[in-house]
């Protein structure tokens, strides 16, 4: 009998949102290996391949450094579930979505949950952390590094030695920031942090790298009551991630694990420094051009990620017929703008693989393009012109 459904064939997309972000073709070709069982040796060694290179990537000396099997909110529910347990207190630094569903999770563990809030593309300085930490004396300080609804880079730097001297561990959300800018697990006093693998990593959705530091795999080994998850419970996984017992405790995704491992080599081949380069060029590209073109960012100057770029919509522009133009007609997709920021901003993902010169350059003749027909005056090229002469100043 024949089916009525046809094979999966996806348009070819340029994903230049908050994520996922283009992939390589050699992370494809690694996911479409054949599979192995997930205790064989062939598995066994890329496991431990792959935590070398994310101890690299993360830059850690950490052993508990696995990727967990789930998206980055899974990394997210892992660090919080392992790290809190009921009655405990925690302070969530929210100036995002994310800050706000690292507090929703805490306190679904049954954390005590202190608030510290910033408006949305806003950042927190160390001195009201400080403030905050003095009052509520926390065993868990959780903070996004790269928020991604709206933009803004979290300095972090400031923040480890004041919640270590209250007693309490640093958690921080990596997923916008690993692989694309400078994560300092060890020399920043980092003591667990999480990623996904569908943004700088440039690997499909579906695995969390995440690391935890000897403070918190203490907390995690002198814990009194059980990890409110049984899937996400390290004590349990990291047997399985040991290379000593190797103890069975969910089947991992065997070719998901093989895109990361291939993602990870691509990495480490072109070198962070060069990697976090690249980033950061095509960012201040991309930010001349639209400068040239009226369009300003929603995050302050010094605050603003290279990766994940939040700009403000042109006033009567129409946010969703302008991304579902650059969708249908260039192939280009955009996200739009969350929460308060809904209908207000445009993200432009620059990670990973889709941080490239002619992405930037695309997408600026792209947009030039979709602004001039909804009534916006812009001068023709500006926008590649600028984007052009910040290329050849970086050169």
């Amino acid at each position: 009998m024949q089916t009525p459904f046809p094979p999966v064939t996806p348009p070819r997309r340029i994903l230049m949102g908050p994520g996922p972000s283009d992939i390589s073709p050699r992370v494809l070709a690694a996911m479409g290996a054949p599979t192995v069982g997930h205790l064989d040796p062939y598995f066994l060694r890329i496991m431990n391949e792959t935590q070398e290179m994310l101890r690299q990537v993360f830059r850690t000396q950490n052993q508990m450094t696995i990727s967990v099997s789930g998206t980055g909110s899974a990394g997210m529910e892992t660090c919080v579930a392992n790290l809190i347990e009921p009655g405990d207190r925690m302070i969530a630094c929210i100036n995002g979505v994310f800050g706000g569903r690292m507090a929703d999770v805490a306190e679904r563990c049954g954390a005590e949950v202190t608030r510290l809030e910033r408006p949305f593309g806003e950042v927190l300085t160390a001195e009201e952390i400080e403030a905050a930490v003095r009052e509520v004396s926390p065993k868990v300080l959780g903070i996004v590094h790269a928020e991604t609804s709206t933009g803004a880079l979290q300095p972090l730097e400031e923040i480890s030695q004041v919640v270590h001297d209250a007693g309490g561990l640093l958690l921080v959300d990596c997923v916008t920031s690993l692989g694309g800018l400078p994560v300092e697990i060890d020399e920043w006093g980092i003591d667990a942090a999480y990623s996904g693998t569908q943004k700088c990593l440039s690997c499909p959705p579906g695995l969390a790298p995440v690391t935890f530091g000897p403070r918190a795999v203490e907390v995690i080994d002198n814990r009194k009551t059980k990890v409110q998850s049984w899937y996400l419970d390290m004590t349990m996984v990291r047997n399985y991630w040991s290379d000593q017992s190797r103890a069975y405790h969910h089947t991992a995704p065997i070719n998901m694990n093989y895109g990361l491992h291939e993602a990870l080599r691509i990495i480490l081949e072109e070198g962070l420094e060069p990697r976090f380069e690249r980033h950061m060029r095509n960012h201040l590209a991309l930010k001349a051009g639209l400068a040239a073109m009226g369009i300003e960012y929603a995050v302050a100057e010094g605050h603003q990620l290279p990766t994940l770029n939040a700009v403000r919509i042109p006033d009567g522009v129409d946010d969703k017929a302008v991304r579902g133009r650059l969708l249908e007609e260039f192939g280009i997709e955009i996200g739009g703008g969350l929460g308060p920021m809904a209908g207000k901003v445009w993200r432009i993902g620059l990670m990973g693989e889709a941080s490239t010169k002619r992405n930037v350059m695309l997408f600026l003749a792209a947009l030039e393009e979709c602004l001039a027909t909804s009534g916006v005056s812009v001068t023709a090229g500006a926008g590649v012109s600028a984007a052009s002469d910040a290329y050849r100043s970086a050169s």
